[in-house]
């Protein structure tokens, strides 16, 4: 396991970073990630250059590509794996269950997080359907473990090596699917009542109108407040709750002057506050499959109120997301944090602030309650499933529903469930005595339910680097307009355009 928050994968992810930047030094993947630099600096002219075939194979695929053969160059060096979980990540053979058999084989990511929530999937359908049923969990060190294995076994159209299940995350599947359509199994006809999910959450897993994944959290947005920072101002949540962006931005000048901290803060590493603004307007970056920027009035507004924000203090733009985590949530530097759920338990490791925080819903441009989700995967059933039926079974019975299951993944791993009736058991609506005893994993779920549904690329990772940079050197003095026309041009450039 990184020593990083767990709930983003390694700093040194490429498929969210650049290779060679942001590296940690205390990952065990340094080397490897020092290796793959090196591959693609060597297909990077080809990439420039090429003007046919280029134009038809996207180049987050072909990235992908290089970066599994390195993987499996860098195992063969090394004189293969180690025997362990970990080892088995970029490919290495781990096969499918047998027919009519009672075992199944998953790839997931995350020991504090999802791997719990799978653990407890598999004992609830042990103990309610099946008992000899077994569910053989392979980590992987993060997403990009799993993306490089179905890139190489779909590039190979061999996909022998693949697990029967794996855990994708959910603003890049849709790319996958599409790119490689053999490597996954559709789990139409699974018992899955579809409407009891959250519409935003499910959109992810339909191609095409066809369900390919089952969702398995909930990364609703939620924007916390300590009540205690905000007395001092006059101010109670309920007076933070479908406020304006500009009203917000006033208070919190009032707080920083009146207590010395911001009243939140977001990782200039990453456009994350970007997207979750627009998602709450409804509005995405991309249009028709193209970065929808310059042209963007929702985008232009965002912009502008994060920049104002910045300058007055109201939100402080840390410089990477350690000094994010570690300085301005866990170094109490902040009378609020807004990210998705899973920032809470960054939030409870301040033990001294148990009781004085309340959660509530984001501001909007115009005012109103805003809605939005950040991060989140998914459940797939792989080509070289050798049990289908048992796959959908299980994931049907589970995280398709399953109050068991998403009260034991709550409770064991923080994982919040997506289906709306698994809110309503005695464990979603206990108080949590961190934030002040309310019942705040069923508020997080029904806000879930109203999370609207925008367009998704995978590039959007990429557009939230470039946007934050635009903004940032607009703090800095640079003209916003300048700013964002460089960054339209460039994220254009990347997808090929």
């Amino acid at each position: 396991m990184h020593p990083h928050f767990n709930r983003k994968t390694c700093y040194n992810d490429y498929n969210k970073r650049e290779f060679g930047e942001k590296n940690c030094l205390t990952c065990e993947c340094v080397p490897f990630f020092l290796q793959i630099s090196r591959i693609r600096q060597l297909f990077q002219g080809f990439m420039n250059e090429g003007e046919g075939i280029m134009k038809k194979i996207s180049r987050r695929a072909f990235l992908s590509v290089m970066a599994a053969a390195g993987a499996a160059a860098a195992l063969t060096a090394c004189g293969g794996g180690s025997g362990s979980s970990t080892a088995a990540s970029g490919g290495a053979s781990v096969g499918g269950s047998q027919p009519g058999g009672h075992k199944l084989t998953a790839y997931a990511w995350d020991k504090n997080f999802n791997i719990p929530a799978l653990n407890a999937a598999a004992a609830d359908y042990k103990e309610n359907v099946d008992p000899e049923f077994e569910l053989e969990v392979i980590e992987q060190s993060g997403g990009g473990d799993i993306e490089n294995a179905i890139t190489l076994a779909g590039s190979a159209h061999d996909y022998s090596n693949l697990p029967d299940i794996v855990q994708f995350q959910d603003h890049y599947i849709q790319r996958y699917v599409a790119d490689y359509p053999d490597a996954f199994v559709p789990v139409e006809g699974a018992d899955i009542d579809w409407d009891g999910f959250s519409k935003e959450k499910l959109s992810y897993s339909i191609v095409d109108g066809v369900h390919y994944g089952v969702p398995v959290d909930n990364s609703t947005v939620i924007f916390a407040y300590r009540t205690d920072l905000l007395a001092e101002v006059g101010k109670t949540v309920d007076d933070m709750t479908g406020i304006k962006w500009s009203d917000l931005t006033d208070i919190g000048e009032q707080v920083y002057a009146k207590t010395g901290k911001y009243l939140f803060s977001t990782s200039a590493d990453g456009g994350d506050l970007v997207y979750m603004m627009m998602q709450s307007e409804g509005v995405a970056e991309f249009k028709d499959g193209e970065p929808w920027i310059t042209e963007n009035e929702t985008l232009h507004r965002v912009c502008e109120t994060i920049v104002d924000m910045g300058k007055r203090k109201a939100c402080y733009l840390a410089n990477s997301w350690s000094d994010y985590i570690d300085q301005s949530i866990q170094g109490d530097m902040v009378a609020g944090v807004l990210n998705g759920n899973w920032i809470i338990p960054t939030m409870e490791a301040v033990t001294e602030n148990s009781g004085k925080w309340e959660i509530t819903t984001i501001p909007t441009l115009d005012g109103g309650e805003g809605y939005a989700s950040n991060g989140g995967c998914g459940l797939y059933i792989t080509a070289n499933c050798g049990n289908v039926d048992l796959a959908k079974s299980f994931l049907a019975y589970t995280f398709g529903g399953s109050t068991q299951t998403y009260d034991n993944a709550l409770r064991d791993g923080g994982v919040v469930t997506t289906v709306l009736k698994c809110a309503d058991s005695d464990v979603y609506n206990e108080g949590v005595e961190f934030f002040n005893n309310e019942p705040i994993y069923k508020q997080i779920v029904e806000m879930g339910s109203h999370v609207p549904v925008i367009e998704q690329s995978d590039y959007h990772f990429r557009a939230g680097v470039y946007l934050i940079t635009a903004i940032i050197n607009t703090v800095n003095g640079s003209k916003l307009d300048d700013e964002l026309a460089n960054a339209e041009q460039q994220l254009r450039f990347e997808m090929g355009l």
